[in-house]
């Protein structure tokens, strides 16, 4: 395949809500942000879900087959998302000063910034490389507020925009912000995975 002929540009038209996909094997909670979400069938209820193998909530939920899907508000302040998305739970406690509440299935759901929890169990699952594709049966869902879902693209022209101008690069792929002066040449992002080709100055 030709890389040139791919314009990430083109990709963003897609678009996608946002989630925290938030996760528990009754020693650690854990959550990330995921986009790759749809609605696959209505009878039963099931959910496709991609989730990068290199975050830490992968391993959580090919070890207990379950998680909770959480609705971003289109409000929700940055820090949500640098919270839940711009480290890993593998260093970090992303539930340290969160208020949740816990679903049926013993998972984390947020209190604040969510308009409905979904919370799945994984029925099959299909190797995409980097990812893998769970297809989930639902066993539990609320609406919480009448509220929109944020999308992908919305996240990107108004919610990251709203932080503090500071020295650095942003990564035009996932909205990760580098800070200082210069961008090493071999920098690779630490969330999406792509090289300082995809970064620009703030």
């Amino acid at each position: 395949m030709n890389i040139e002929k791919i314009e990430a540009s083109a990709l963003f038209k897609i678009e996608y809500g946002l989630y925290v996909l938030t996760t528990s094997d009754g020693e650690k909670d854990n959550g990330c942000i995921v986009d790759a979400v749809m609605q696959v069938t209505s009878t039963p209820a099931r959910v496709a879900v991609a989730l990068n193998k290199d975050n830490f909530s992968h391993g959580l939920v090919v070890k207990t087959g379950k998680f909770n899907l959480n609705c971003i508000t289109k409000d929700a302040p940055f820090d949500l998302f640098k919270n839940f998305g711009f480290q890993s739970g593998r260093d970090a406690d992303k539930f340290s000063g969160v208020e949740f509440w816990r679903a049926e299935n013993g998972v984390p759901v947020l209190i604040d910034n969510i308009n409905a929890f979904i919370s799945l169990k994984v029925v099959s699952s299909t190797d995409l490389g980097t990812h893998t594709l769970f297809i989930c049966d639902v066993t539990e869902a609320k609406e919480i507020s009448s509220e929109e879902t944020i999308t992908y693209s919305y996240y990107r022209s108004h919610t990251k925009n709203t932080q503090q101008k500071k020295k650095g690069f942003v990564c035009t792929v996932c909205g990760y912000v580098y800070e200082g002066d210069t961008l090493p040449e071999d920098f690779v992002c630490p969330v999406c995975k792509q090289g300082a080709e995809v970064f620009k100055e703030l």
